[in-house]
């Protein structure tokens, strides 16, 4: 069974790590939340959970301003051919979470290890980073620095790669 968000608190907190909360209306994109995140402070994110051909899995987080380019993005994560997004279904058994609610935090239910954790590089300049806590009513501030070790604690320590093909990319 998935962790709900007062496990992942717990485990925040048997971890050692601050954190805090605020409840919101369900967001399920990066445009639909803009007014929830304008009075949360740190970088927000987007989530993708992706799959290259060989099935290997992929949970990239990003600030949610960055422009990941799918069509080339298989390179920089060395993976096998183009990238899809991964069926809610497998999105669940995985990572315990629906569509809309993809966040780095769900690495806690892949306990068998089956997703690479990428965070792009943009986003770590940030000190803090605000992201889902397993669903999209709610979204948890953590120090950036906190939110590698939490990974780490849980199994899944992070690639960080500059992935942003914005403004220089």
């Amino acid at each position: 069974m998935p962790l709900a968000p007062d496990d992942l608190f717990a485990l925040l907190d048997r971890f050692g790590i601050p954190s805090s909360t605020v409840r919101h209306r369900a967001v399920f994109t990066v445009a639909e939340s803009q007014d929830v995140c304008a009075g949360i402070p740190g970088a927000h994110t987007k989530n993708l959970f992706l799959k290259d051909k060989r099935g290997r899995l992929f949970l990239v987080t990003a600030g949610q301003g960055a422009v990941l380019d799918l069509k080339h993005l298989h390179h920089d994560l060395g993976a096998s051919g183009r990238l899809s997004f991964g069926a809610a279904e497998l999105l669940w058994e995985v990572l315990g979470v629906t569509p809309g609610s993809v966040t780095t935090l769900a690495a806690a239910n892949d306990e068998a290890g089956r997703v690479t954790v990428v965070l792009e590089a943009g986003l770590m300049a940030a000190e803090e980073i605000s992201l889902h806590p397993l669903v999209n009513t709610m979204t948890t501030t953590l120090r950036r620095d906190d939110l590698v070790r939490f990974l780490e604690a849980v199994g899944h320590p992070p690639l960080v790669l500059k992935l942003d093909r914005g403004e220089d990319g």
